[in-house]
């Protein structure tokens, strides 16, 4: 069974940047392989990878939904139809793979197509040790169900009171929409003078979260984040990548 990661958070707060940063710093710990999600319909997640995303499943859904009202499906199971289009996107590489969920769906009914998708995506997800899923901003994904129980789900903030306060809004939502998870990791993203903001132990206490961690703006992720750049090139000795280090011999020291 894989261990899942999932990373969420409000929009513009870096959660694509600390989910491939995840991916990088799992797999040179040698936890791997990783099977990367890109749940975001903005898709950036493979950029940050340093791959390229060229079938998504929103678009296989579609495929399938015209298909299916063309009455086309002829000598093949819909299910094994779906089965075959989703291993084709699979962005394949030595050590991760990647599957972007891409656009939500369109106006029509896309009930069979969904769920035969979720059952695909559970079923392909066994095949890895490590699952990392970039949701979008909130918890539409986790709630849909596109994986059935997370181990780990990192809520990432800027250091702004709204921020967090944002934060506390998500946990009571996720209690209330019955999903699972085993542990909370809260990062507070972009944070000055290494310091947490106060507020974060209030944050702390209402979310009961397990792990708290701030990392520092740091400019030269900046940099690589604003030009697009392949974040596995990041420099061994950069700051973010020791604290990313750190949490993740925190993670499973501890579980």
């Amino acid at each position: 069974m894989a261990f899942v990661f999932a990373v969420s958070g409000k929009g513009g707060v870096g959660k694509t940047t600390i989910a491939s940063l995840l991916i990088n710093r799992l797999i040179k710990k040698g936890y791997k392989p990783v099977l990367a999600v890109d749940a975001d319909p903005n898709m950036c997640l493979d950029s940050a990878l340093g791959v390229k995303v060229i079938n998504t499943i929103g678009g296989i859904r579609e495929d399938a939904r015209d298909i299916a009202g063309k009455g086309e499906f002829k000598g093949i199971a819909k299910q094994d139809f779906l089965q075959l289009k989703v291993s084709e996107s699979l962005v394949e590489t030595e050590n991760f793979d990647l599957i972007a969920m891409g656009r939500s769906e369109g106006p029509g009914c896309y009930c069979y197509a969904n769920n035969a998708l979720k059952t695909i995506i559970a079923e392909i997800s066994k095949n890895y040790k490590y699952v990392v899923l970039d949701n979008e901003a909130g918890l539409e994904n986790l709630s849909r169900r596109i994986v059935q129980k997370v181990d780990m789900l990192i809520m990432v903030a800027d250091p702004s009171r709204i921020g967090l306060e944002t934060l506390v809004r998500l946990q009571s939502l996720a209690k209330e929409m019955d999903i699972e998870y085993k542990k909370l990791v809260i990062i507070v993203n972009r944070i000055r003078n290494a310091a947490l903001p106060k507020f974060t132990s209030e944050v702390k206490y209402y979310t009961n979260a397990d792990i708290v961690i701030g990392l520092s703006d740091d400019e030269q992720l900046s940099e690589f984040s604003e030009e697009g750049k392949n974040l596995f090139d990041l420099p061994e000795d950069n700051q973010i990548l020791k604290q990313i280090d750190q949490l993740i011999t925190e993670i499973f020291t501890n579980n």
